[in-house]
């Protein structure tokens, strides 16, 4: 591909040189992935109001995220086996961000380690944590992220049960991959993908083997990951982990507007209106639909970021302008990470700058922190046509 243009053209990359199984686990939703699609319909369904005569000189896209300076209000969402996305994808993602100037969040379920990230990365990253029944592992794994110097911890709400996800099934999913014939000869087309992984001992869950009581090797870890999210995560357990942790909390997961204000009156640093990207309640509502109940829950307790379906700065644009403090991409930086690596994630970032940069001009607002409601046009009842 001789142009890259947009985040499509590095997912079209993404989807030629990284194995089936591995961009099916990226592309993909639960059960029948209605709220998967819907929550990129909908950003469609939300247009920009276009302002002429306006002086458009001097724009800035600079903005912070709880209390962090940030170039554009986007930070990298947590990403499970994003290192096998392509070989130590974890380190690659962080550099790119840091580089930038946006947030880095390293999932529990990462391939390199929380040690390997901050040895490598030239900026603090956030940590992203799922509660395990394993109350030993969760303690350690928090003192880990302090020690590596982590600037907030990201805990996820939404995935007590695992959503089902019909295309990660049948593909067998693992980490590393299981040896069917089927990924054999699909692998084996992915050249430079498998040359990579070969020169990189990192193709286990990093933060897990090794750390977790018994688990020693793939089968043992399939074990263990499969019996482990904790189905009983309440508020007394988060509160036993804010009270661990002591720094930035940022609660992700959050889709209704009484969660909202729970997560507000628990002083929660920030929330994440997400649906996990469409990957555990399927037929939840999309989280652009959601924001404006939540933002008009919470008020302005605490910061409101938003995930699940953004794939441009004009969706970055339209949640800055309904009044989220933040937005989170996952999706759209694994696209640039599968098609080139560190190079890819900074296209990735550099695409939705451009965009927000352009579109933001072209709404007659020279700065990032200035998009409001009056920037937009909505179809009437489209946040409140569901009750």
């Amino acid at each position: 591909m001789a142009v890259i243009t947009c985040i499509a053209d590095l997912k079209e990359l993404h989807r030629k040189r990284t194995p089936k199984m591995f961009f099916d686990y990226c592309e993909s939703g639960s059960y029948t992935e209605q709220t998967f699609r819907e929550n990129i319909s909908d950003f469609a369904q939300v247009r920009l109001r276009q302002k002429v005569a306006v002086d458009m000189s001097g724009r800035s896209t600079e903005s912070a995220m709880i209390d962090q300076k940030v170039a554009m209000p986007v930070a990298l969402a947590p990403v499970g086996m994003t290192g096998m996305q392509r070989a130590d994808g974890e380190i690659k993602a962080a550099r790119a961000a840091a580089k930038f100037g946006v947030p880095f969040t390293l999932s529990t379920m990462s391939i390199c380690s929380i040690e390997d990230v901050a040895a490598q990365s030239p900026a603090p990253f956030w940590f992203q944590l799922y509660v395990m029944r394993d109350e030993d592992f969760v303690d350690a794994i928090i003192e880990r992220a302090k020690t590596a110097g982590c600037s907030a911890l990201v805990l996820t709400l939404d995935l007590q049960i695992l959503g089902q996800r019909h295309k990660d099934l049948k593909n067998g999913l693992s980490a590393p991959p299981k040896l069917t014939l089927p990924n054999i000869v699909n692998m084996a087309t992915k050249v430079q993908w498998g040359l990579e992984m070969l020169g990189t001992p990192r193709r286990f869950f990093g933060n897990i083997v090794g750390h977790a009581k018994g688990v020693n090797d793939p089968s043992s870890l399939m074990t263990w990951t499969a019996e482990q999210f904790d189905p009983k995560l309440d508020w007394s357990k988060i509160a036993r982990i804010r009270d661990q942790w002591g720094g930035k909390l940022i609660l992700k997961g959050i889709l209704d507007a009484e969660d909202a204000r729970m997560a507000a009156d628990f002083g929660a640093d920030a929330i994440v209106v997400s649906n996990h990207g469409g990957r555990q309640l399927d037929g939840a509502l999309s989280t652009i639909r959601m924001l404006p109940s939540i933002l008009a829950a919470v008020g302005d307790r605490t910061e409101v970021f938003l995930d699940s379906g953004i794939r441009s700065g004009q969706d970055v644009l339209k949640a800055l302008a309904l009044g989220a403090t933040g937005t989170m991409i996952g999706r759209a930086f694994i696209y640039g990470l599968g098609a080139m690596g560190e190079a890819g994630v900074t296209a990735a970032l550099e695409i939705i700058r451009k965009e927000l940069d352009t579109s933001m001009a072209l709404c007659g607002e020279r700065d990032v922190k200035a998009l409001r409601r009056e920037n937009l046009l909505v179809p009437e009842g489209f946040f409140d046509s569901y009750a």
